[in-house]
């Protein structure tokens, strides 16, 4: 098979063997791709689940030499190149090893922009709303009739869109604070920060880091590049004020570049009123702004689509936007209460968000593993519609010492069951039983998608009790 080659891979990185830490479904593509355009690749993960040794059997298909349940230490230390998965901490010891050793450490989404150097791209990073705003920038770049696709942090991984025969045009990129560490060359059409605030302190020695990730997305900003920021938020406002090039804001309180006209009731973005907020299908103010940040980053992103048609277009593209999976999803009204699916909100912020939407007293469901933030910033809304807090999880004791005299509280171990079973005693008709647990869900689910899938199942009653 034909080795790699220039511009897509150094020469350095093709003197040896290339290793992969992580096999989640990023670092299984980056695998499949860097073996299939010919470069010598070890991939290792420390699980070994089913799932995870049906993946190690189709890498080495594809002539990956893979190893589950542990890492090769030494053999990483000897590596050309390491592609680091998200999921992968620093101080994990393969990365420590690779670092030691003066190896060159990169992500998977460094990766898939060399193999697609023609890719026209919007990131889109942020504490919250990153996921909504990048699935609605691909969303209305389909509508304008862009051979589109999401990818990054949303669940795609961008070198598999690369494996593809005929890979997209455009996309809508989706970057975490630990992806944008490890990718040095990004370089997006338009750059998106949607907000920041503290998030991911179980992994970062301080909000002061976790920002300095944060700021990475603008370390090639030049006078020709475009930036779209949160006009209402002090710490976006204070990284972004010298950056290079063209910068335009958002807004849910004043006018900018792209705002809600509280007179008027319309989504302004560039002076043209784009929608009427009651035909935005999505709850919140903080939805209203995910819609104009997105709106505002494709109008940007070229001049065709900024024509009085395309506008017409973007606004259509709005009113048929749904909401996503896992974020404030209602799931459905059962023995007069509304059950509300947040399971994506795994740090305080964005369960303050889902909170402030609630208009209905609401038991909310907080628990999982503590990521380093107080609770405490949700005392103000639990006060206005709370009707108790389950706290569970690695997290219980925590949430309670800090939430403790605020509204009832019942604290619980780690049986979900358990839980479910406490929210329907504890709702009265009328109520809202929210899930929105404010911390990452691995004490006791695989990821958070596991976690609102079987809220959603024991919600409805079609999950079997165990």
């Amino acid at each position: 098979m034909a080795r790699l080659s220039n511009p897509a891979m150094p020469r350095k990185w093709l003197t040896g063997e290339i290793a992969i830490v992580g096999l989640a479904r990023s670092g299984r593509a980056a695998a499949q791709l860097l073996a299939r355009t010919g470069a010598d690749v070890y991939a290792s993960d420390a699980g070994d689940s089913t799932e995870l040794e049906s993946t190690a059997a189709e890498l080495r298909r594809d002539g990956v030499n893979v190893q589950t349940g542990g890492h090769d230490i030494g053999r990483i230390a000897r590596a050309a190149l390491v592609v680091a998965s998200p999921g992968v901490p620093p101080d994990a010891p393969p990365l420590v090893a690779a670092r030691n050793a003066g190896v060159e450490i990169m992500s998977e989404i460094e990766i898939g922009l060399r193999f697609l150097p023609s890719l026209t791209y919007i990131s889109i990073t942020g504490t919250n709303g990153k996921t909504t705003t990048t699935a609605l920038t691909g969303h209305l770049l389909k509508a304008l009739g862009r051979r589109a696709s999401t990818a990054g942090n949303i669940g795609t991984p961008l070198t598999e869109l690369a494996l593809s025969p005929t890979p997209p045009d455009w996309v809508a990129l989706e970057v975490s604070s630990f992806q944008l560490h490890d990718t040095p060359s990004i370089n997006p059409r338009v750059g998106v920060l949607t907000n920041l605030s503290a998030n991911h302190l179980d992994r970062y020695t301080s909000v002061e880091e976790y920002f300095a990730d944060k700021a990475l997305m603008f370390q090639n900003a030049t006078v020709g590049s475009t930036w779209v920021t949160n006009g209402d938020d002090l710490d976006v406002e204070a990284m972004t004020q010298n950056l290079p090039g063209l910068r335009c804001q958002f807004s849910v309180r004043h006018r900018t570049d792209a705002y809600l006209d509280r007179e008027t009731g319309d989504l302004v973005v560039l002076g043209q009123p784009i929608i009427p907020r009651d035909e935005l299908p999505l709850l919140g103010d903080h939805n209203v702004a995910n819609a104009l940040t997105a709106s505002l980053s494709v109008m940007l992103a070229d001049r065709e689509h900024r024509t009085v048609a395309a506008v017409e277009v973007i606004g259509r593209a709005l009113k048929s936007f749904s909401a996503l999976e896992h974020r404030i999803e209602t799931v459905g009204d059962f023995d007069g209460v509304t059950w509300i699916n947040d399971s994506k909100s795994t740090n305080v912020a964005s369960t303050l968000v889902a909170m402030r939407g609630m208009t209905k007293p609401t038991v909310l469901l907080l628990g999982g593993r503590h990521k380093g933030e107080p609770y405490t910033d949700l005392i103000p809304e639990l006060a206005r519609t709370g009707r108790a807090v389950i706290a569970y999880g690695e997290a219980g004791e925590l949430i309670e010492q800090d939430l403790r005299g605020t509204v009832p509280l019942t604290r619980l171990g780690d049986s979900f069951e358990e839980v479910m079973v406490t929210a329907r005693k504890l709702a009265r008709k009328g109520d809202i039983v929210l899930l929105s647990p404010a911390c990452s869900s691995y004490d006791m689910f695989d990821n958070y998608e596991q976690r609102g899938k079987i809220f959603k199942q024991m919600a409805a009653g079609t999950l079997e009790r165990r």
